[in-house]
């Protein structure tokens, strides 16, 4: 018989896992002529063939391929396996700590970057803050798209007010929960989260909202009184708005406990709102303007047009034209230049002057993207910012991202004739002349949603099976070096070794081990020692409390092994006691030892996710299945935030079944007295 092609085994023994026995002798012709030696049948797992004489490894392999869900159980595993610790080395970009606020408790996506279709060729603007992004056509139709749900307020901005579809929008723009629009009529609208005022001067119950932390929307605003036509920037930050008028009038309002100076730019007691600006945004605290004298970072909202009064402060007070490079002091920084515009993310600002370069100033995460250099020649003509990152359009249409690259926001692609870019919280959308999309990049999904603290689920299974797995793996192999040691000890020398070992493992099987464990655990937490030394010393606890149930297997086996004619044999030929236990015996009891082992695993992976999830095995924010689990045990979370603990669940129940189902047909195949349909 020809041998056969490993890829048409592993290809028939994927059938036989997915469809069964039958399926892979029809579509690979077992019982065919041309494959003579293939035509034998099975009973109870032996070829029915008086001649043929198979090893009983073949007859066990044959009997168990027959079982299948034991098959598919084995797919499973392994791909689990694989999974757990070999794609953790190519997610480049996480780390176990990483945090977002703004994009905490988002289920699972995939259009988080999905621009809609009637909307593609005629872009207007994009704005975005946090899982969702609203974008506004040129014929002032609004879209919004990506994670706009809101479990806990029941708020969806998807569910964009009737009076908004019908009208003609000429701004919108997003904030962490809240849209607000302007039509071109004026007209004010707002939807979403109204908790903080971002949007309307009544609460729920329509009682006028009368908070000192809140600063109410602008009378000149809400009722409509702007000239569309002067308006130069509409702009949202964390649960605050602002607009911002070409003669340089600020109207602010929202949220004055997200931002510490934001009472500085508010309308004064008689309801006149700020004057002398040129530009505005926000930072994840700080409000950050530009003013009249375009050569300073203003957060104290007081205007002065003097020339001299040139010098940022605080955190804004240097500049610098790279995110590495020293800073130094704005003012010299500037020198005659002048100040255009003014972009920020969470926690620095961006400055495009006059002359098309850029300053930085602020602080930058470890991840970033470094400033590009231009060719001779070109200069940048419009900055925008994400939450970590900035992208620009330069005069010859080349676009370049840089800052924050976590979800790879700031790689951006070679592109030429674009126009205009806009940014998300992490998108980018490269748009021409004529508003039609050229490109996008940055984040784009999250297949399993985002936990209380914005990180990727997706990414934390799988760390968090490694760790899982690892401490099951650890624990079963130190069970089994200590259990299998003593077992054969006791069984084959017997007497009172036997009698000592046993009692010994009598007393470990005693104690308790989730009371035991809490404790140890409780203790653990407030000693001075790292997260890894408390991850291995769990390791190494669950080895030394769990091997009793190995020594006892493999004293029985090795009792009734140890009576048979090849140990007699061997002791007539003077065979060392020892060898003959480690040499002689124990690779005949293995079976059963691989059998527990499969058992065992499954059962310290579950001992292991017990302890982390009440809170007392690993501690986030290192992840691990039982950690990830927790947050079923918070009412509001398990009904509110349901994929923050059902994919972790069934990944881990179906493993942990899986192995068990492996274990339990093992027990089975090995067994000479079973059948086939047992």
């Amino acid at each position: 018989m020809k041998h056969e092609n490993i890829f048409r085994k592993l290809a028939r023994w994927f059938v036989r896992s997915i469809f069964g026995l039958k399926f892979e002798e029809k579509w690979f012709h077992i019982n065919s002529n041309t494959e003579k030696a293939r035509e034998i049948t099975y009973k109870n797992g032996v070829p029915d063939d008086s001649e043929l004489i198979v090893s009983p490894t073949r007859q066990i392999f044959n009997r168990f391929m027959e079982r299948k869900f034991a098959v598919f159980s084995v797919f499973v595993v392994v791909a689990m396996f694989l999974v757990v610790f070999i794609v953790p080395h190519f997610m480049y970009k996480y780390y176990d700590a990483y945090t977002e606020t703004t994009l905490k408790d988002l289920p699972p996506t995939f259009d988080l970057m999905s621009v809609p279709n009637e909307m593609k060729d005629q872009i207007k603007s994009i704005d975005s803050y946090s899982g969702f992004t609203v974008g506004l056509s040129q014929e002032g139709k609004v879209y919004v798209w990506g994670a706009a749900s809101f479990n806990a307020t029941g708020v969806n901005l998807k569910d964009i007010p009737q009076e908004v579809r019908d009208a003609k929008i000429a701004f919108v723009s997003a904030g962490f929960d809240h849209i607000i629009a302007i039509g071109e009529d004026g007209k004010f609208y707002g939807w979403g989260n109204n908790r903080f005022g971002q949007y309307d001067i009544y609460d729920a119950d329509k009682n006028l909202i009368q908070d000192d932390n809140i600063a109410n929307v602008p009378d000149d605003v809400y009722y409509g009184r702007l000239d569309v036509s002067q308006i130069k920037r509409v702009t949202s930050g964390y649960q605050a708005s602002a607009i911002l008028m070409k003669d340089g009038t600020l109207y602010i309002w929202g949220n004055m406990k997200t931002y510490d100076n934001m009472i500085n730019f508010i309308a004064n007691s008689e309801g006149e709102p700020k004057k002398g600006f040129v530009d505005i945004d926000f930072t994840l605290s700080k409000v950050v303007t530009i003013d009249e004298t375009q050569s300073t970072i203003n957060t104290t909202g007081a205007v002065s047009k003097r020339k001299k009064n040139r010098a940022g402060s605080g955190l804004f007070g240097a500049a610098r034209t790279s995110i590495s490079g020293e800073g130094t002091d704005l003012s010299t920084f500037l020198g005659e230049r002048k100040i255009t515009e003014i972009r920020a993310t969470q926690s620095s600002i961006c400055l495009l002057l006059d002359d098309g370069s850029i300053a930085l100033s602020g602080d930058f995460k470890d991840d970033n993207v470094e400033v590009p250099v231009l060719e001779d020649g070109e200069y940048f003509i419009d900055i925008e910012g994400g939450n970590y990152h900035y992208s620009g359009v330069t005069n010859l249409g080349h676009v370049y991202s840089f800052g924050g690259d976590h979800y790879y926001q700031a790689s951006a692609p070679a592109l030429e004739g674009a126009a205009k870019i806009y940014t998300g919280a992490f998108q980018n959308y490269a748009v021409d002349a004529n508003g039609k999309l050229l490109k996008t990049w940055g984040l784009s999904h999250f297949l399993f949603g985002t936990d209380e603290a914005g990180a990727n689920i997706a990414e934390r299974v799988i760390a968090g099976g490694r760790v899982t797995m690892t401490v099951g793996a650890v624990a079963v192999i130190i069970e089994i070096i200590i259990g299998v040691s003593i077992g054969l000890l006791s069984g084959f020398l017997g007497g009172a070794v036997d009698i000592f070992l046993m009692r010994v493992a009598e007393v470990f099987s005693s104690i308790p081990l989730y009371p035991f464990l809490l404790i140890l655990s409780s203790l653990l937490a407030q000693a001075p020692i790292s997260e890894d030394a408390k991850l291995y010393m769990i390791m190494v606890i669950l080895g030394v409390l769990g091997w009793p149930g190995f020594a006892y297997v493999t004293r029985a086996q090795v009792l009734v092994a140890r009576e048979a004619e090849y140990v007699t044999a061997a002791q007539a030929m003077g065979v060392k006691t020892r060898r003959i236990a480690f040499s002689h015996i124990l690779p005949n009891i293995i079976s059963v030892i691989l059998v527990n082992m499969t058992l065992s695993f499954a059962a310290s992976m579950q001992t292991e996710t017990s302890l982390s999830f009440l809170g007392f095995g690993v501690i986030y924010p290192r992840p691990s299945w039982g950690n990830m689990l927790s947050r079923a045990s918070d009412a509001v979370a398990a009904i509110n935030f349901p994929w923050q603990w059902i994919f972790t669940s069934v990944i881990l129940i179906l493993t942990t079944i899986c192995i068990n189902t492996i274990g339990d047909t093992l027990r089975d195949v090995m067994d000479p007295k079973s059948t086939n349909d047992k």
